[in-house]
């Protein structure tokens, strides 16, 4: 059982490398294509994969005879929820990348969207959850560490792209809650595929809209388009499913806070190999940056334990 544990535990680690490298993919498209032309097509990039491996699922438990044909109250259960989880990703997804689009780089980015791991308990009170001590906590060191984040060069530090991935952050902790209620009761790929299918068709919608997607623009970004597809939406995702089968709630969210981190490290290590890479939009943080960096990991982590005698924390 401590081993199937510790696969689990590498795992959800290795889905979390990919979702924090991803937010270099993302920083460095942001000046390539529009967003919502990036978010479509990655989208639709990662419904094929999805469907593919879903196929594949199907075809290995119909062998073993462990398939089993979904109830029609189940499909109904699968659109609906995928249809919700879908429409609240399309917004989560698009106000990250407006957020880089507009000058947050992808360190910042990530540590910021990594709070929806602290206001996902506050959200709780409206469904009348008690917050934990810690959280409250956290939620107060975050505050300092965001304004230091944000802020390194006073006013000049805030750029216009923080409010949108501050946005983003609220957005994810809200998607959170739904897949929370959805996955247990339906196929998790399957789930994955359908909000992906939404979330790629209204993006794609928009694109048409709002953009004038150019089809040489979008093969100079193809690496990025077809990493963030495969690798996050895809890859990554799967990993996380095969790794909660034998890893606790708690560990398995603490782990995946650790996405913030290297969204960091992965635009600290491109930047030093390529530092021209994505037309110079990466650089290197400041000390504050840092040191609220530090501040909001940590805040994030004492949001992670529970202590004796407190009330139960929502997690993931």
């Amino acid at each position: 059982m401590q081993n199937k544990q510790l696969r689990g535990t590498i795992y959800i680690l290795m889905a979390t490398i990919i979702w924090g490298s991803t937010f270099v993919a993302q920083s460095s498209v942001s000046e390539k294509i529009p967003t919502f032309t990036f978010q479509g097509i990655r989208s639709l990039v990662g419904v094929i994969f999805l469907a593919v491996l879903s196929l594949i699922l199907d075809m290995i438990s119909k062998k073993r005879g462990t398939y089993q044909e979904p109830s029609r109250q189940e499909t109904k259960l699968l659109l609906g929820g995928g249809l919700v989880c879908g429409i609240v990703l399309f917004g989560a997804m698009n106000l990250q990348q407006f957020g880089m689009h507009y000058g947050t780089e992808a360190g910042k980015a990530g540590f910021i969207t990594a709070m929806y791991m602290l206001i996902v308990p506050v959200l709780g009170l409206f469904l009348k959850k008690k917050v934990p001590v810690n959280v409250l906590a956290g939620i107060c060191m975050a505050v300092v560490g965001l304004f230091l984040l944000c802020m390194s060069d006073g006013m000049q530090g805030f750029v216009k792209g923080d409010i949108y991935v501050m946005l983003c952050a609220v957005v994810f902790a809200v998607h959170i809650m739904f897949v929370d209620y959805f996955a247990p009761k339906v196929d998790g790929v399957k789930l994955s595929l359908i909000q992906f299918i939404v979330a790629g068709v209204i993006s794609c919608i928009c694109m048409f809209i709002f953009d004038k997607p150019n089809v040489n623009d979008i093969y100079l970004a193809r690496w990025e388009i077809l990493y963030a597809g495969i690798g996050s939406t895809g890859i990554a995702y799967t990993l996380q499913i095969v790794g909660q089968k034998y890893s606790p709630p708690t560990l398995a969210s603490l782990v995946m806070s650790f996405e913030s981190v290297f969204a960091m490290l992965s635009e600290i290590v491109v930047f030093l190999i390529v530092p021209t890479f994505g037309g110079g939009v990466l650089s290197l943080p400041n000390t504050k940056e840092v040191i609220g960096c530090i501040i909001m990991f940590t805040a994030i982590m004492l949001a992670q334990f529970e202590f004796p005698g407190k009330s139960k924390k929502i997690t993931e």
